[in-house]
């Protein structure tokens, strides 16, 4: 899940080299945010035996091994400077997908991803000037209240949890940048995912005496992992190569919607009209302002 989101959100400080062919960035974009929703489904599966928690914890072994083979970094050659911002990386990285999975657990994939957008759509419309970035940001609002309306069975923490998901992500995003500058190509976010993995080793072993794990569960863990990890990144990197940045920041706007269906399918999570409304509602936002910004 863009990690992370719900994949591994990594700042890919690659060129872009567009090529003429739109629909292979298309295709792959596609793929990107299926597989991505569709791991953290896969992941939720295992919630029974392994809890958020632990799958979290099997997602960030997964991250770290992709990342770390990819971005191979010389950690014993980072400065102070550059470790700073990796450290506090790893530790937003791994409390953006812990907020996220327990959010997923306690309210759906759908809301819970819609939520947790919030984060780079506020990144955006802050660094906006325009009058039109303003009604987009009053049209997510209200697609927010819409989402979060009080009622008998709303469940607070839940909602919560994806919110601070939601502000993970906007610092993830701010100190992926800070780190994209300091250290070259993906070492900084590779490390950040080594010591991410790091801090979870405690969490996976208290997981695994306390709840002994089934093959089945850790093989949702691990595929969760892969489809929400490994696959987005990779595909990220090969899109960014062939389409604008401003495109797949456009592309990213069907995300909620695409996790709304996948919960709908494989988690049997249905939405009323209502909660379609605000999901409508962020999309829409989100892919008003990057059209025009275009």
């Amino acid at each position: 899940m863009r990690t992370a989101p719900v994949r591994t959100r990594t700042a890919h400080p690659l060129p872009q080299e567009h090529s003429e062919r739109p629909l292979a960035g298309a295709l792959a974009m596609t793929g990107s945010g299926l597989s991505n929703q569709v791991g953290a489904a896969i992941g939720a599966l295992a919630f029974p035996v392994l809890g958020p928690v632990g799958v979290v914890a099997v997602r960030q072994y997964v991250a770290a091994a992709v990342l770390l083979t990819v971005g191979r970094p010389r950690v014993r050659e980072f400065t102070w400077r550059q470790w700073w911002p990796v450290l506090l990386l790893a530790l937003v990285f791994g409390t953006m997908n812990l907020s996220l999975y327990t959010a997923i657990d306690r309210v759906g994939l759908g809301l819970a991803v819609t939520l947790e957008f919030l984060g780079p759509l506020a990144i955006a419309l802050a660094a906006a000037r325009r009058r039109l970035d303003a009604c987009c940001a009053l049209v997510a609002a209200a697609g927010v209240v819409v989402l979060m309306r009080p009622g008998p069975s709303a469940d607070y923490v839940g909602m919560g949890l994806a919110l601070l998901a939601a502000g993970c992500w906007a610092a993830y995003i701010l100190l992926n940048r800070t780190v994209g500058r300091r250290l070259p190509g993906a070492t900084g976010s590779a490390a950040a995912a080594g010591v991410s993995a790091l801090m979870f080793v405690p969490v996976g072993v208290v997981v695994a005496l306390h709840r002994p794990p089934s093959a089945q569960a850790v093989a949702c863990a691990v595929v969760a992992g892969v489809l929400a990890s490994a696959v987005p990144y990779l595909t990220d990197m090969f899109t960014l190569r062939r389409v604008p940045a401003q495109t797949f920041g456009l592309f990213m706007s069907v995300n909620p919607v695409l996790a709304a269906l996948v919960g709908l399918v494989v988690l049997g999570q249905g939405l009323g009209a209502a909660e379609w409304a605000g999901i409508g509602a962020v999309v829409a936002a989100n892919a008003l302002s990057m059209a025009v910004r275009r």
